[in-house]
């Protein structure tokens, strides 16, 4: 329910979202649609000041699952460069507990594989270079591969050597062929975003070392559906990751999973898998035990998606209704966080700056600017204690507890958190 007109499927541009016509990862029939947020802009194109007079494209945001390979998948596609342009303002140093979470990462890997001068450690995705940082400065060699400039800017100024590049098979062999390959090959929170999975994952294969490790860390399918984690669809998103899935992209490019780790805290619920090359692996209790529950739950078969857009629209139900009676009472409402989860959950909801009167988040990047769609303004979360709103509802959920630990003074004067996700609730 976004506020621009301008044409559904098509972008200033000239981009389009493609329908899809086959399995992004084991290219069977198309994916079988269970979930419809209707078209909403690009997520994470924050609209600055001078172009408010212009209208946000919109574009198609189903979700469909493969019955062959059990992957979750975006029905339409739009191109990379459309989503990661040049304004993409995503810093995952703006996350305390990421930045955390990250080095107790490093931390584990330089122990666990006797990471030294004369390894190289290679992160796809490097964003602003808050994980690589932490081996640059215990003296490991490292690889930045990071495709949006701002992001890569602020990296190789952090000392993190960085390649402003998109990441696959042809990459892979261009450093391979300049003398390079990987002990640890790390990917966090990327590969949803990736539209050719199988150039991608073949690029972990062709860069690894015989007896490397690939760590891959992505929220997991099993959290979205049971918390009902709605927001996590964008079009940023392609793909939303099972276990069960995972194994059978990995098995195709003659990597094995080895490992599985679940972080229940992070980004809603977020699974670390660990792969080897197929000759090297020696897979832990931990692979079969994760599959075995994921097929009891019914990840592998699509009666256990079918009913999960009922349960969004409750959810959405309830939300809009408890904010029009706020509203009705007299209460002023603002948010907290202007990520791309709160731009698919205002947006899909049909929430807009009649209903909040401005969003706050960290991240200086994004401030000044306004929510795509809702066109809702970002503002310093300083403004919180100046207009001391009567509730904030929290965008940004998944670091709901970080929240409201920085902003226990506005707590202290009486303000009350809204937390939308899974069902809306007043703290």
């Amino acid at each position: 329910m976004s506020s621009g007109s301008a044409a559904e499927g098509s972008t200033a541009a000239g981009g389009v979202a493609a329908p899809v016509t086959a399995c992004r990862s084991c290219d069977g029939p198309a994916p079988r649609v269970f979930l419809s947020l209707g078209s909403t802009p690009v997520a994470n194109r924050l609209v600055k000041a001078d172009a408010l007079g212009a209208v946000d494209p919109v574009f198609p945001l189903e979700v469909g699952f493969c019955e062959q390979c059990a992957l979750v998948q975006l029905t339409h596609a739009l191109p990379a460069d459309e989503i990661f342009d040049a304004d993409y303002p995503y810093f995952s140093s703006f996350s305390d507990m990421l930045v955390r979470h990250s080095e107790k990462h490093v931390i584990d890997l330089i122990a666990s594989r006797d990471l030294g001068p004369d390894s190289l450690v290679v992160e796809v995705a490097s964003n602003d270079g808050y994980l690589l940082k932490a081996f640059v400065e215990r003296g490991i060699p490292v690889l930045g591969i990071e495709p949006t400039p701002g992001p890569a800017a602020a990296a190789r100024k952090a000392g993190v050597p960085t390649r402003e590049e998109f990441f696959g098979a042809d990459l892979a062999r261009a450093l391979v062929a300049e003398g390079l390959k990987a002990d640890v090959i790390i990917a966090n929170n990327v590969m949803a975003h990736v539209p050719d999975l199988n150039s991608f994952v073949e690029g972990f294969s062709i860069l690894l070392k015989d007896d490397g490790i690939i760590d891959v860390e992505n929220p997991g399918v099993g959290a979205l559906l049971a918390h009902n984690e709605f927001d996590t669809v964008y079009h940023e998103h392609f793909c939303y990751f099972s276990t069960i899935a995972v194994d059978a992209l990995m098995r195709r490019h003659g990597l094995a999973l080895v490992g599985v780790e679940e972080f229940t805290e992070l980004h809603g619920g977020t699974l670390r898998w660990r792969m080897q090359h197929q000759a090297a692996a020696v897979p832990t209790a931990s692979v079969a035990e994760v599959l075995d529950a994921e097929r009891a739950a019914g990840l592998g078969s699509f009666e256990r998606y079918a009913s999960f857009g009922d349960d969004v629209r409750v959810l959405q139900t309830e939300l809009t209704e408890l904010l029009r009676s706020l509203r009705a009472d007299g209460k002023s409402v603002a948010a907290y966080g202007a990520a791309a989860k709160g731009a698919t959950l205002l947006n899909s909801t049909g929430i807009d700056h009649s209903l909040i009167d401005f969003v706050v988040d960290r991240n200086v990047h994004k401030q000044g600017k306004y929510i795509p769609g809702a066109r809702i303004p970002i503002l310093d979360p300083a403004v919180l204690l100046e207009r001391q709103p009567d509730y904030l509802l929290l965008l940004a959920w998944n670091v709901k507890k970080e929240i409201m630990a920085q902003q226990e003074e506005y707590a202290a004067r009486g303000g009350r958190f809204i937390v939308p996700v899974p069902r809306p609730v007043v703290l």
